[in-house]
């Protein structure tokens, strides 16, 4: 076992992250500004540290798994944040931080000689527990290289997406605005057929296997939604990752419609059914509108709001 990776946020992504670490026999040394996660922690036989500064102080690279950006930034900057560290010189951002908050960050870290690495991951929690995450890197290309040891404990599909700062977070953006707007599109057709007397299993089974099929129709309606289960996922988190992105592009000229379109319908379920609430209660937002239930009737559970 080399140094111990330093690692801020435990989560429903963060905590399976380091127990994934952690089984391929890096040691680590976490926080969260919750108490509840360490019992978890210590029996998978990591250690615990009292708060960012701390691991900075003892750990060359720390990676973080935060849920919002202003976290990010805080974690990152703030007094008793990982800047202030005396060991630090590596720092990979595991969340979904988008291109703007990134680049400020990296621009800060630098000035006190520490590395940026982008390293937003996909693939949920069901992802993260067996190792087959997707994650988007970017930053200097021989720091992204020594990495991927670590980073293959837990993501099966590597891609180095850039050099700059920002750059894998706005692949990770890209990827979560091109699925949500896909679920959004298959449940708009799933009510429409639903309204007309389709039978939404049938309809499933016919998408499935033709042109229309996206992974909302061959993995999150039928295992989740159809079950009446949730994924797990915030209707908070998931409107900002796509407020995110439409901002990120538009930021680089683009008017974006598409994606504002969907943010609208988010921001409509999350004033309706309650930020909290698992992200596929969209559902019955299209459901509202065509005056007409198909999905189950079984209340989905609601989630905790970190990453």
């Amino acid at each position: 076992m080399g140094a111990p990776l330093g690692f801020v946020g435990l989560g429903q992504m963060g905590l399976p992250i380091v127990r994934r670490l952690l089984a391929a026999g890096h040691g680590v040394l976490a926080c969260d500004r919750r108490p509840e996660p360490r019992a978890v922690l210590e029996a998978a036989g990591g250690r615990w540290a009292g708060s960012p500064r701390e691991v900075a102080d003892r750990c060359e690279t720390v990676l973080v798994s935060l849920p919002t950006p202003q976290v990010v930034r805080a974690v990152a900057l703030e007094a008793g944040g990982l800047a202030q560290g005396r060991a630090i010189r590596t720092y990979v951002d595991l969340s979904t931080t988008g291109p703007i908050v990134a680049r400020e960050v990296a621009q800060a870290l630098c000035e006190r000689g520490i590395v940026s690495i982008d390293a937003p991951v996909s693939g949920g929690v069901a992802g993260a527990e067996q190792g087959t995450l997707a994650v988007m890197v970017s930053g200097p290309h021989e720091r992204c290289q020594a990495l991927l040891p670590v980073l293959g404990a837990f993501g099966r599909h590597l891609f180095e997406v850039g050099q700059e700062p920002g750059q894998g977070h706005l692949m990770k953006l890209l990827n979560n605005l091109l699925s949500t707007t896909a679920l959004a599109a298959t449940l708009e057709a799933l009510t429409a057929g639903a309204k007309a007397g389709l039978e939404p299993g049938r309809m499933l089974e016919v998408l499935k296997v033709s042109s229309g099929t996206n992974h909302a129709i061959e993995s999150k309606i039928p295992r989740y939604l159809m079950r009446g289960l949730a994924m797990g996922f915030s209707l908070d988190l998931s409107l900002k990752d796509v407020t995110l992105a439409v901002e990120a592009g538009r930021a680089l000229g683009l008017p974006m419609r598409m994606g504002g379109v969907t943010v609208e319908q988010w921001q409509q379920a999350s004033d309706a059914r309650g930020p909290r609430q698992d992200y596929l209660q969209v559902a019955r937002l299209f459901e509202d509108f065509a005056g007409v239930r198909w999905a189950p009737d079984e209340v989905l559970d609601e989630p905790r709001a970190d990453a």
